[in-house]
């Protein structure tokens, strides 16, 4: 079932273990089930401290477990790991068997003092990329935790299951039997949300900081540049972002970032953060900026957790989100039927009627993929003719089970509460109104800039962007843009990193200047 290099790569990873583990199986006379056993025999054949048992009584088929005999410890998974999940697998496979946590020390001691029983369940799909970070959080504290347990439950393998929840985004993780987060998802705002983030310890430690000689904003591909910029300096630098990786993380394929012929969008991520942690990069993850103000020649950037920080300049590159359609009806279905990711939430559509908005690049894309997952797609494009490129649009003329509607606006969202049903589109030749019955829609009309809340700090043109110079300053001295927030045009990662690069040899050009 696995490729050869595929094994010899896992069994080498098989003698990190340090103690014995597990896999048993809950099967029925399913195809998954035959698979499942194929990919667990493999498994237990690459190490004599991997032992197969099918002797499992879970109530979902097929499933498996793995455990380690001599501890209480156990991670479930109501799927065929592979695809994005196989490193949630690898990894799952190494901890039970006494491999070391690559978990910080202060959130090893908060997990371990959760006393509430937690059974986390959480739908995924396999080609999510968003997944598996949820996944591997979840694992880890159930492995810390014996009050804490995790299933990974795929949504294309229980269908059922998940049209009786109405689930139809994921990842999508329910605690104890009830609904408890939609969408990515760290180690720290899981253990925020159960209540058992330490958030006063963290907010102490964080305002305790000596102010930087450059702050960036973001840790996206433009943020990672203009990090490592400037650390090369020789300056005091950090970084503060949300979500280090930014918007690629939500990128499967990418296929224009030269010298790289293909690669992932969290693979890119993860390669980004260890560049940047290579040199002495102060990074403050998961939190998000409220304001900037300033006081008496530095900057104070104000966090939405109550911290602060302090810098003498800052590159602003929090990068840009999906644009919403803003029409009637989409806020109360947005997760329900209103998605912005084909492959992430695409699986949970198969067989279905869906619709893209968007004739551009990623509107055809989505289109090209969806086609080969659900039943009819129709591609919905605002203007007279598709935007996407012409080998794009030849490849969706091929499809049978796609039609494409020119010149129409969608002007409302229906459902029945707990679900999209269908959409109303405005012909914008003739000015009728038309409905079309759905079970799902996926916006790709475009990306707003994340700048909200700099807009009153900084000039901002009419879309939002920041408005820079040659040399990425903006209207505020000491405060430079560089990525997708910014007025540059062409939102392309390899033009973000090197405006992060330039804006950062610009930050230091005002620093030793000033």
């Amino acid at each position: 079932m696995l490729e050869a290099s595929i094994k010899q790569q896992l069994k080498s990873y098989l003698e990190l273990l340090k103690e014995e583990i597990i896999l048993q199986s809950s099967l029925d006379e399913s195809k998954a089930s035959v698979e499942m056993a194929e990919l667990l025999t493999e498994i237990a054949s690459l190490s004599d401290k991997v032992t197969y048992e099918k002797n499992g009584n879970a109530s979902r088929r097929p499933s498996f477990s793995v455990l380690n005999p001599n501890k209480d410890i156990k991670i479930n998974f109501a799927a065929i790991p592979l695809g994005h999940e196989f490193t949630s697998l690898v990894l799952a496979l190494l901890q039970v068997g006494g491999h070391p946590l690559k978990t910080e020390e202060k959130l090893v001691t908060m997990i371990k003092n959760i006393k509430q029983k937690c059974e986390f369940t959480s739908y995924i799909s396999l080609s999510c990329q968003n997944c598996p970070d949820v996944v591997q959080a979840l694992n880890v504290m159930s492995i810390l935790n014996p009050n804490i347990s995790s299933t990974i439950v795929d949504g294309a393998l229980f269908e059922t299951e998940v049209e009786e929840k109405n689930i139809m985004a994921v990842p999508n993780v329910y605690l104890n039997g009830q609904p408890f987060y939609q969408g990515r998802m760290s180690l720290e705002e899981i253990l925020d949300k159960l209540g058992a983030f330490d958030t006063s310890s963290v907010v102490e430690e964080i305002n305790a900081k000596e102010a930087f000689d450059v702050l960036v904003v973001g840790g996206g591909p433009a943020g990672s540049a203009a990090a490592i910029y400037s650390a090369r300096k020789g300056i005091r630098t950090g970084v503060v972002a949300e979500r280090f990786g930014g918007q690629i993380l939500d990128t499967l394929d990418i296929e224009n970032f030269i010298s790289v012929q293909k690669t992932e969008g969290p693979k890119l991520a993860s390669a980004l953060e260890e560049h940047v942690k290579a040199y002495e990069v102060d990074i403050i993850n998961a939190q998000k900026v409220a304001k900037i103000e300033e006081e008496e020649k530095i900057f104070k950037v104000h966090l939405e957790s109550g911290a602060f920080l302090k810098a003498k300049s800052i590159i602003l590159s929090t990068g840009a989100r999906w644009r919403k359609m803003n029409v009637k009806g989409e806020e109360d279905y947005l997760k329900k039927g209103i998605a912005f990711c084909p492959h992430c939430d695409g699986p949970l559509f198969k067989g279905k009627d869906v619709a893209v908005v968007g004739g551009g690049n990623s509107g055809v894309e989505a289109a090209i993929d969806l086609a080969g997952i659900t039943n009819h797609v129709t591609v919905l494009e605002f203007m007279d003719e598709l935007k996407a490129d012409l080998v794009l649009q030849k490849k969706l003329e091929s499809l049978p089970n796609v039609t494409v509607i020119k010149s129409a606006q969608v002007v409302e969202v229906h459902g029945d509460g707990t679900k999209l049903t269908s959409i109303d589109y405005l012909d914008r030749k003739t000015n009728e109104k038309h409905s079309l019955v759905l079970s799902g829609v996926f916006v790709q009309i475009g990306l707003m800039p994340n700048s909200e809340f700099v807009k009153d700090l900084v000039d901002v043109n009419q879309r939002g962007e920041i408005i820079i110079n040659d040399k990425c300053q903006t209207s505020k001295q000491g405060i430079l843009a560089a990525g997708d927030v910014s007025s540059v045009p062409y939102k392309q990662i390899i033009i973000a990193m090197g405006e992060g690069a330039k804006a950062s040899l610009s930050a230091f050009d005002y620093l030793i200047r000033k």
